[in-house]
């Protein structure tokens, strides 16, 4: 337990935490909705420093990130909690066990022994995910720091909720991030996440100012967000802030409190990727669903398959200083 980063005083010896966009305002003795920061005596601490419930060897494809160092590994890590409560979150027994169990395990592991990890198993960056990296923050950064110094990059894998303070922290390590725009519909974030859409949209735009590599995923869950209209909402959107962003668009799978629900059919899937397409996007992919051609990257100018995916793996990458080698046209990302 540490000493938490970004909160201020407030009356009463409550506290008031910065760090994501529901600005918790904590009673002494009570934890913010993350249920792993908690005011004791007037002072927020972090509860799950160092606690890792997750550690794996993960090609960059899977966070996914297809535009940043195709083809690398990433050392993914996670820590108990999360400040979403989705209903149909896949890793509900370690994000959502401060609420569900009442507890906060895991292993106690040193940042720098995190980094000895990564770049002895060949890694060229940290990835932090699984649950949401922001709950863990002053643990990520002090790994992130520390990555930096040996040379690896830093990956988010995000809900998007945090603030333009806690953004501000991340200056000069923070490499890259996947961000979820689970929906365009503020009453679906509302319902399903217990959250808002409008902060996630806002962090996407300050992330890119910060020079941040970013790249959108939007699950697609059949009932709840499938529509056409809500689709294009997402991509026209994405057209509007950057056109070169990729857009992953990922099956559902029931899970959670949410396995009453069939997964998405991948004619849906399919047509999602056509609508990004339509809108103007350069680079949308499917998810979830391994074979489908929209695994794929191709040329936005003339159309050639650049890098060929099957699931994760990748079997071909034909980028060459970041160009088509048959076009010449730029090809956005990071790829060295």
């Amino acid at each position: 337990m540490i000493e938490a980063l970004l909160w201020t005083k407030a009356e009463d010896n409550r506290v008031r935490c910065v760090l994501c966009s529901h600005h918790c305002a904590i009673a002494d003795g009570k934890r913010g909705i993350c249920g792993v920061r908690e005011n004791r005596g007037g002072a927020l601490f972090s509860l799950n420093y160092g606690k890792l419930v997750a550690q794996n060897i993960d090609p960059v494809e899977k966070k996914p990130l297809f535009h940043f160092q195709p083809g690398s590994l990433s050392y993914s890590i996670a820590s108990a909690g999360c400040n979403f409560r989705c209903l149909h979150c896949q890793n509900s027994d370690i994000s959502q066990m401060p609420r569900d169990r009442k507890m906060i395990l895991g292993s106690d592991v040193p940042a720098g022994d995190v980094v000895k990890e990564a770049s002895g198993s060949g890694c060229l960056s940290i990835s932090y995910t699984y649950t949401e990296p922001t709950i863990f923050f002053e643990y990520a950064r002090d790994c992130a720091l520390k990555a930096r110094e040996a040379g690896l990059k830093n990956i988010f894998v995000t809900n998007g909720y945090m603030t333009k303070e806690c953004l501000d922290e991340t200056k000069g390590w923070l490499d890259a991030a996947n961000v979820d725009v689970k929906s365009f519909s503020e009453t679906f974030y509302k319902k399903v996440c217990g959250a808002r859409l409008s902060p996630v949209l806002d962090s996407i735009e300050y992330m890119r100012k910060l020079g941040i590599w970013v790249e959108i995923t939007t699950l697609v869950i059949p009932t709840l967000n499938d529509s056409e209209d809500e689709l294009r909402g997402v991509a026209r959107w994405i057209y509007k802030t950057d056109k070169s962003m990729p857009w992953h668009i990922s099956a559902f799978y029931p899970a959670y409190k949410l396995t009453h629900l069939l997964p998405t059919p991948v004619a849906i899937i399919d047509r999602a990727r056509e609508i990004g397409f339509e809108e103007g996007l350069r680079y949308v992919y499917t998810g979830n669903v391994p074979g489908d051609p929209g695994e794929a990257t191709y040329c936005h100018n003339c159309k050639k398959v650049l890098i060929e995916r099957h699931g994760f793996s990748v079997s071909a990458n034909r980028v060459r200083d970041s160009k088509c080698p048959d076009c010449g046209a730029a090809i956005d990302g990071v790829w060295s």
